[in-house]
């Protein structure tokens, strides 16, 4: 038999005291519970342009800061996901749930003089599963339809397809639809991802490469997994690098 816990033989409380304890217990369950889950990766919307200490470019869009400075979201490896702005608490719980990495968007108000919330970074696929839990609202379908527009103007068709054709240049297994779909990602017009630095739109082999890495940690390996684990963005780089080397390998043949 186990240990008995507690006075078995004191009177019962019957003051209300008792009600007050359990609910005082159950809260500090809940705030354990909540202190055992990793914190959220947060991404700051900035006021002003930056550097990124990483890659020395002025991407625009989101940072990551740490402890050498600010951070772009393509060398923190959260440039492949859509932004959801606020506003839609269910689509948004729903997208998060779904989405195997994701990251909280905050903003510097500077007449409250704190961060507050702007929306989240989600992945595209789980965007699309959680827009259609809620197609019956008229709102996201709307809110769908503006999202395809403006992806669709930002589309640079002549310079994805030239992207493309390096990436199988120097990727020659790499199947043709997979090197589109990372032209296409990599090479979105206002993106800050690899695709749009200078040395990607001179089609550098160097960024071209990095881009095809950047897909294949995200989509061949639990890269997202790990960060979403608690886990650093290095060791968990470095965890999964045997497994990108041998799909590069793959498809160099």
């Amino acid at each position: 038999m186990g240990a008995i816990r507690g006075d078995r033989t004191r009177e019962p409380d019957v003051s209300g005291n008792a009600g007050s304890n359990r609910r005082r217990r159950e809260r500090r369950r809940v705030a354990d519970a909540a202190e055992d889950q990793p914190a959220d990766l947060i991404v700051i919307s900035p006021l002003s342009d930056f550097t990124c200490v990483g890659c020395g470019d002025e991407p625009g869009g989101g940072l990551v800061m740490e402890a050498a400075g600010p951070l772009c979201l393509g060398c923190t490896d959260l440039d492949h996901l859509t932004y959801l702005l606020a506003g839609d608490a269910a689509l948004t719980r729903r997208a998060r749930k779904a989405s195997g990495l994701s990251a909280v968007v905050v903003r510097f108000s500077r007449s409250r003089k704190r961060y507050e919330r702007q929306g989240v970074l989600v992945e595209e696929e789980a965007l699309a599963q959680a827009e259609q839990h809620c197609l019956a609202d008229e709102e996201v379908r709307a809110r769908r339809r503006e999202r395809d527009r403006l992806r669709r103007a930002e589309q640079d068709v002549e310079f994805q397809a030239q992207l493309a054709a390096a990436v199988v240049r120097l990727f020659p297994g790499c199947p043709p639809s997979r090197a589109e779909a990372i032209a296409r990602h990599t090479g979105a017009r206002g993106s800050g991802r690899v695709g749009r630095s200078a040395a990607g739109r001179s089609l550098d082999d160097a960024a071209v490469t990095r881009a095809v890495v950047a897909s294949v940690r995200h989509q061949e390996t639990g890269y997202d997994r790990l960060l979403m684990s608690g886990i650093g963005r290095s060791e968990a780089r470095e965890q999964v690098r045997d497994e990108i080397e041998r799909t590069l390998d793959r498809w160099r043949r």
